[in-house]
């Protein structure tokens, strides 16, 4: 089916506007405020969050929503699921949709753990035979086999959002809306949603993702869009969006912090060697790094990606390697890595990143380092598309 048909699109996003009242009247009584009425003095002013917004999403697009804080992300996500509607404009949605908005809601905290499941099922439509069914993967995923006779009450909000979260995915849907949910939980559970977002991309389920995260954005979407002031300012490839995303925090970040006056682009270079060996299908990668400064406890990322902006592959060191990685000015590192090529045919970008490891410093951003092409490629398999196998140093 065409991508332009028009029953291929799922969500359309016509020209909407949203806006709010927000109060200020400030009178102290009941007869000052019909005071201020009578006189025609309005005790609210009108926000507007979103000005005439459109775009389409089309049945198997994973969609990513991103933005600063205040940009209108999370309202435009509640427009799409019908928990506001718009001042103006149209949203037109084709098929069953469940949003994981405040992920908890409709738990009681005076009940416990397995109470709350069979309560929250219950509500999600599912019979007490299928709960009873699901229960033990549940628990399972959850990780709360210990604490399902406690009250919620109890719980710590990352056994909340698990617990939720766990419900949440049993729920069966056509279309996905997923508000921040990995903001919340430690990184084994994170590593389970990312395990959940592959296996929804790989079944082509559409999903629409409200996120920071970048990674999360060009690992996951085929195309996205960003929100400033309450407007698109990029909708399309996933790097573009991810480009302007990280253009705007670093712009902000140095306003905040100029004092030090150094660019990010200033701390390290990154130099890339690349070889296609057909012999042994696999492509070989050598990059070398090489700092301005003494950099303690650095990650590197490493990612390949199609021209069309989405990720086929991504290494970061701090999930590979237990020990930090430490730089010294002006002394080279090299990272090399050999990976089995089952790369679909067509263009690809190698971009690499270095960061601190707690990713509150950015010393090389989106660098692309080389660019190559895979052509008459006749041993690709999909279901190997993220996983090749790979085999890397860092010296």
């Amino acid at each position: 089916m065409s991508r332009d048909n028009n029953q291929d699109i799922v969500i359309n996003v016509q020209n909407v506007t949203k806006s709010f009242k927000l109060p200020i009247d400030k009178a102290s009584s009941l007869k000052q405020a019909i005071f201020n009425r009578i006189k025609g003095e309005r005790g609210y002013v009108e926000q507007t969050v979103l000005r005439d917004v459109s775009f389409q999403i089309h049945k198997g697009d994973f969609f990513g929503i991103v933005g600063r804080n205040g940009s209108g992300k999370s309202t435009l996500l509640k427009l799409m699921a019908q928990i506001y509607s718009p001042n103006s404009g149209s949203i037109t949605v084709n098929g069953t949709l469940i949003p994981f908005i405040e992920l908890g809601v409709g738990f009681s905290p005076e009940l416990s753990g397995h109470d709350n499941v069979y309560l929250n099922g219950a509500l999600m439509g599912f019979s007490t035979h299928e709960i009873d069914k699901m229960y033990d993967d549940i628990v399972d995923f959850a990780e709360l086999g210990n604490f399902m006779e406690q009250k919620i009450k109890n719980y710590s909000s990352g056994m909340l959002v698990r617990l939720a979260f766990s419900m949440a995915i049993r729920a069966q849907s056509d279309i996905l809306l997923l508000d921040e949910i990995l903001a919340v939980g430690d990184e084994a559970f994170q590593r389970k949603c990312y395990a959940y977002f592959a296996k929804l991309k790989k079944e082509r389920k559409t999903v629409v993702l409200v996120t920071h995260s970048m990674d999360s954005v060009q690992m996951f979407c085929n195309k996205a869009l960003m929100l400033e002031d309450g407007q698109i300012t990029v909708l399309g490839k996933t790097s573009e969006v991810a480009k302007r995303y990280r253009e705007v925090n670093n712009q902000v970040a140095e306003q905040i912090d100029s004092k030090d006056n150094i660019q990010s682009s200033d701390y390290v270079d990154l130099q890339c060697d690349f070889k296609n060996d057909v012999e042994c299908n696999s492509l070989n990668f050598s990059v070398n790094i090489i700092s301005k400064m003494d950099l303690d406890d650095i990650v590197l990322t490493f990612v390949i990606r199609r021209d069309t902006g989405e990720w086929v592959y991504r290494f970061a060191s701090d999930e590979k390697i237990d020990t930090s990685i430490n730089l010294k000015n002006g002394i080279k590192k090299q990272f090399c890595i050999k990976l089995q090529n089952i790369f679909p045919n067509g263009r690809f970008e190698v971009i690499a990143n270095v960061k601190k490891r707690d990713r509150t410093i950015e010393y090389a951003l989106e660098k692309v380092l080389t660019t190559f092409e895979v052509v008459n490629q006749s041993t690709y398999a999909n279901d190997q598309y993220w996983k090749p196998k790979e085999e890397y140093t860092i010296d």
